[in-house]
Parts: structure tokens; C-alpha cells; sequence
């Protein structure tokens, strides 16, 4: 119904009284709606804003100090650019490191397993898929990690103690295997640089 064609019509009184009184609730009906649709514009606007702010996300870094003592340290990844993996697919936030050779290696930990004390044969990425499991630092620092929770072993440079305790100390947390993802990396193992990944 064309309200500008209606108007004329009441005045000349050629209008039905069922138009006049949908005419009548048109502000009413306009005085509902409106609040709802900005709310639902306002609420959209955040969601977009909330989509271009990159988010954080975290990892533990099993990293060497000079003394050749180890340390767990939750670290930030930040560095995110929103866009497409591949066209025509939508944005997604990405954080890219520098491009190497890698090892993938899916592995699974029996029930009860014991790591005890040693060093990451190389700089590599753990993350569990199902189960949970612990690493102790050398520091005495414990990390209990389960699913999807990232780790950076970079423990290479450590130095036996007087303790006998080096690199650190992992082993399963419950009485089921832990299944884990391992990227080993080519990266140089570093001293004294903990979250340098970011």
C-alpha cells in the first residue's frame, strides 16, 4: 500500500475505513519496530568491529635460560592478519612464522606414561589431541595441558643439574594414553628467549 497515494484519497473521502485505520497504527507499529531494528544495527556493528580486532592466542614456551636452567612461560601470539587462505573463501585471522622444513609426527603416549628428565631432541610444537599430560621445568614450574592446548619444546641448551634434572620432566596425567601432534622444526635453539614466537 502506497501511503502517499492513500493520504489524497482520505482527504477526498474515497478511502476505506479498514486503510484509515491501518494508517492510524503505522506510527505505533513504526515506534515497535524501530528500537528492535536499531538494536539489531548496533549489535551487528559490534560483531564487526569485534571480527577486526585480532585476537590472542596462547602457547607454552619450555624455554632455556644462560645458566642453562629450563622455564615454562604461557606466551602470546598476536601478530594476526584477517584474509583468505584461498580464494574465494572467506577472511580468517593468520599468524604466520617464518617458512622451514618440518617434521609432523602424530603420537601416542600409553596409559601411565613416564618422559622423566630430558631435553626436545629438536624445537618443536606439541599439542594434544585427546588426553592430558604435564611438563615440569627445571625450575619446578608444572604445566598441565589437555586438548588443544599449544607447547613450544626449546629446551636444547639445558644443563644437568646437580639433581640430575635436564631439559624437563613430562608424563601423562590420568590413567588413558595421550595422543599429541608433534611439528619438530628446523629452527636454531636459542638462550634466554622466551615467547619469541609471537
Amino acid at each position: 500500500m502506497d501511503v502517499y497515494k492513500i493520504i489524497p484519497g482520505i482527504l477526498a473521502g474515497k478511502i476505506r475505513t479498514h486503510h484509515m485505520a491501518l494508517l492510524l497504527c503505522l506510527p505505533v507499529g513504526l515506534s515497535l519496530f524501530l528500537p528492535q531494528a536499531q538494536a539489531q544495527a548496533q549489535a551487528q556493528a559490534q560483531a564487526q568491529a569485534q571480527d577486526k580486532q585480532a585476537p590472542t592466542m596462547w602457547y607454552w614456551h619450555n624455554w632455556t635460560d644462560k645458566s642453562g636452567i629450563s622455564h615454562m612461560t604461557k606466551c602470546p601470539v598476536r601478530n594476526f592478519n584477517l584474509k583468505t587462505m584461498s580464494h574465494p573463501a572467506g577472511p580468517q585471522w593468520q599468524d604466520r612464522l617464518a617458512p622451514g622444513a618440518a617434521q609432523m609426527i602424530f603420537t601416542v603416549q600409553p596409559a601411565h606414561w613416564n618422559g622423566t628428565w630430558h631435553p626436545d631432541p629438536k624445537v618443536q610444537w606439541i599439542i594434544p589431541l585427546s588426553g592430558s599430560w604435564f611438563v615440569t621445568a627445571m625450575d619446578g614450574t608444572k604445566v598441565v595441558m589437555g586438548p588443544g592446548e599449544i607447547s613450544l619444546g626449546e629446551d636444547q641448551r639445558s644443563v644437568r643439574d646437580g639433581h640430575g634434572r635436564i631439559g624437563h620432566y613430562a608424563g601423562n596425567v590420568g590413567d588413558s594414553p595421550v595422543q599429541l601432534l608433534v611439528i619438530q622444526t628446523d629452527e636454531t635453539p636459542t638462550v634466554d628467549q622466551p615467547c619469541r614466537f609471537r
